[in-house]
């Protein structure tokens, strides 16, 4: 089982250990989004940034979509199936987020994948980012829910009918 944590809030007055976390969860700004295994360690780190962060079980759909999107290679270009297969055992985007998804592989097994997803605000805005997420807020673990979330922050190509 894999995680996707997203950074709700900025950077306003960190104590020196959350701003640590957030660094090694690969979380520097704002709507940065990272997949992260589920073991312990990872579990006292998200409790401990849980003020600032949402996280949850990520689905292989959403995630492949997250990767095709959005996910970029270094030097800031946007990745495709040909990139994954060059670069990693995978064959493809699916593949690989099959794989993420069961927690037999992270994205650092695909050489020169940049760690961190960056989005968007989602549609329709957040609920609130002052309370945990079983209060009406946003932060916090939320389950199978963040798909959901994902879902609206992935930028839909225009239509040429507006």
């Amino acid at each position: 089982m894999t995680f996707a944590v997203l950074r709700l809030r900025g950077k306003g007055d960190l104590r020196h250990q959350v701003k640590d976390t957030l660094r090694m969860l690969h979380l520097t700004r704002q709507n940065h989004c990272s997949i992260v295994p589920e073991d312990a360690t990872v579990r006292g780190m998200l409790h401990l940034v849980k003020d600032y962060v949402t996280w949850g079980e990520v689905d292989p759909e959403v995630l492949a979509k997250l990767l095709l999107r959005r996910g970029r290679q270094v030097g800031d270009k946007p990745i495709d199936d040909a990139f994954v297969k060059g670069h990693s055992k995978y064959k493809s985007i699916w593949d690989l987020s099959q794989a993420i998804a069961k927690g037999e592989a992270t994205l650092q097994d695909v050489r020169q994948l940049r760690p961190v997803i960056r989005l968007p605000p989602p549609r329709k805005g957040y609920r609130g980012i002052k309370r945990g997420y079983h209060d009406g807020g946003d932060l916090g673990y939320r389950g199978k829910t963040i798909n959901e979330l994902l879902q609206r922050m992935i930028i839909e190509e225009a239509t040429d009918g507006l």
